[in-house]
């Protein structure tokens, strides 16, 4: 009677831990999940200001132009066009980012930096663990008892 009473409940404890880690999975799965929805959306509303800062930009950019396309005409000096140079590099760079490829070209130099230059992305002193956590929470309580 023992034994099958214990063999029942060994086969309650494996399905219950292959629900378990079937749960465990699915959760997983959902979490990475909305984390890649939640960048997704940083990305797009990242996107979606430079966009917007290109269209202020832009309507500066070119009252400023014709500012100072009109000035250097009627002082007939050409210094007047020195300031369009810089202000055409942050133009461009802010379309590029805006409707161009520079995303692509910066996800792509993100991907060799994590395939060959790993060493670069260590943090100090390794990665974190729980003892290091709990050893610095320890130091900094005031209300710690040890036991």
């Amino acid at each position: 009677m023992g034994f099958l009473f214990s063999k029942h409940m060994n086969e309650n404890m494996k399905q219950q831990q292959e629900f378990m880690l079937m749960n465990a999975r699915l959760q997983m799965e959902r979490q990475l999940t909305l984390q890649n929805e939640m960048r997704e959306r940083q990305m797009a509303m990242q996107i979606a200001s430079t966009r917007e800062f290109l269209k202020y930009f832009g309507t500066f950019f070119g009252v400023a132009v014709i500012g100072l396309t009109v000035g250097a005409i009627k002082k007939k000096q050409p210094g007047f066009f020195v300031p369009v140079i810089p202000l055409s590099f942050i133009l461009a760079y802010q379309y590029d980012m805006g409707y161009g490829t520079l995303l692509q070209r910066m996800k792509g130099e993100a991907e060799n930096i994590l395939d060959t230059e790993n060493s670069k992305l260590q943090l100090p002193k390794g990665m974190i663990t729980f003892e290091t956590m709990e050893k610095s929470r320890k130091a900094q309580s005031k209300f710690f008892i040890e036991k």
